[in-house]
């Protein structure tokens, strides 16, 4: 009798966690027959652009972290990067950037991010290189003679060798660093450069270097990836208010970037699935998203991770909110000391060549959560991996469709810009992943439009 007593409790409590979960965190989909995303409008002020990083796209970045990691092998004697895969000259953009600059212009865009190599900048600690500093002017002038608005990303992945001996980001005392660069390259710019990005996807860096152990360092440490979060999130709050303080900072907007991905049980009727769901979206989405809200951050899973931490001065520090954009994850649990789930694909999904799956309903779930930042939204980066050009017009399309329904919804998204301007080196893939505009054959560096970017183009000259 107390076995079904007990049993028909169980049953009871788990069919209610089940039917909670499915309604509070609904699967969106929408039937896209019905709709039609020819019928899209934009404000005339709305910021179209694209996108690169220094080390996939410049070439010569041998002071960097990534340039130690490219020719290091793994524990099993595998070389880190797919195929044994090196940047070096990458898209010889470093060269190539007034080439570059004009396709940019070519696209209609209004807008350019890109980022500043710190290892270029500063090779050795506090010696700082001014032939660097100059080039990187040289861009800034160009893109305003073009009439294109420059968008500065102050760290993206890389540090420099130095930095990384220091410790890095494991170190909080370590952030000083971080800031003095910060401080000198806006004093430097910010009399032409008025909108900035702090630090790009704080999560990946700590996920995919001190988790996964697919970046560098390779560590496979969660309590220290959850750490090193914090205190990228922390460096992020102290550059914002220090240059916030310089001559020019309050008439720029600095900004975080922050990836948002969505994450749905493999099986909806399964308890567990739920909860490394749940588990999964408060580490990678939740401590960013609760530290740029309430400054605070409180994740507490036994013998998995913990951090407590709160921040006076964090909690609205940023002028707007770089939401980056790809995909999202089915999770299964399984029974594993370290790893305890399996990310899943059903056979009825579209996947790009990265794999992820297409699903641009997640987008605006994504928009949706970022909303509750109570900043202006830019779409900071969106775009595919597709080496044959056949999904990328449809992607963009569909893409753009969900980030106008979300405006439409009242959500302010001042900007959208896609990754990448052109083909590069995608970090643990090498150059096998094709995201670009624009074709880039690496044998000779020659640049071609892609058929299926046309329809970034047609959307943008539509909207003016």
């Amino acid at each position: 009798m107390i076995f079904l007593i007990v049993s028909g409790v169980f049953g009871f409590l788990y069919i209610s966690a089940i039917l909670y979960f499915n309604y509070k965190y609904p699967e969106l989909r929408w039937n896209w027959d019905n709709i039609d995303t020819s019928k899209i409008k934009f404000p005339k002020s709305f910021s179209w652009g694209t996108a690169t990083a220094s080390h996939q796209v410049e070439g010569d970045c041998i002071n960097n972290n990534w340039y130690s990691w490219e020719n290091q092998k793994d524990e099993n004697g595998q070389p880190r990067i797919k195929d044994n895969q090196k940047a070096g000259d990458a898209c010889d953009h470093w060269n190539r950037y007034k080439e570059d600059i004009k396709l940019i212009k070519n696209l209609g865009v209004t807008h350019y991010r890109f980022s500043l190599e710190w290892s270029k900048i500063e090779p050795k600690k506090g010696d700082y290189n001014q032939n660097v500093i100059n080039h990187y002017s040289e861009v800034i002038d160009a893109l305003i003679e073009e009439k294109i608005t420059p968008v500065i990303t102050l760290h993206h992945f890389t540090n420099p060798i130095w930095f990384d001996q220091l410790g890095a980001f494991e170190k909080e005392e370590n952030i000083t660093y971080f800031v003095s660069f910060c401080e000198m390259v806006f004093e430097k710019y910010s009399s032409r450069v008025k909108n900035w990005c702090t630090i790009n996807e704080p999560e990946v860096y700590s996920v995919m270097g001190y988790f996964a152990g697919i970046f560098p360092p390779g560590k496979k440490e969660p309590q220290l990836a959850v750490e090193v979060l914090r205190n990228l999130l922390i460096a992020h709050t102290r550059v914002y208010h220090r240059l916030k303080n310089l001559s020019n900072g309050k008439n720029s907007k600095i900004g975080i970037v922050k990836n948002i991905m969505q994450f749905d049980p493999y099986r909806r009727w399964n308890l567990l699935d739920w909860i490394v769901c749940r588990v999964t979206t408060k580490i990678y989405n939740g401590i960013a998203l609760s530290y740029l809200k309430k400054g605070a951050i409180k994740v507490h899973y036994p013998f998995f991770v913990k951090l407590n931490y709160q921040s006076k001065i964090a909690a609205q520090a940023t002028d707007f909110f770089g939401l980056n954009y790809y995909s999202h994850s089915h999770l299964k649990f399984k029974f594993d000391s370290y790893e305890f789930f399996e990310n899943k694909f059903f056979s009825h999904d579209t996947m790009t060549d990265m794999p992820y799956v297409i699903y641009p309903e997640g987008l605006y779930r994504a928009i949706k959560q970022a909303e509750k930042i109570k900043r202006p939204i830019i779409i900071t980066e969106n775009g595919i991996a597709d080496s044959m050009d056949d999904r990328r017009g449809l992607f963009i399309e569909k893409y753009i469709y969900a980030m106008n329904k979300a405006m439409q919804e009242g959500v302010n998204v001042e900007g959208y810009f896609y990754w990448s301007l052109m083909d590069n080196f995608e970090w643990a893939e090498g150059y096998d992943m094709r995201f670009g505009l624009y074709e880039v054959n690496f044998k000779n560096q020659k640049r071609i439009l892609r058929k299926g970017s046309q329809k970034f183009i047609d959307i943008i000259n539509d909207s003016k």
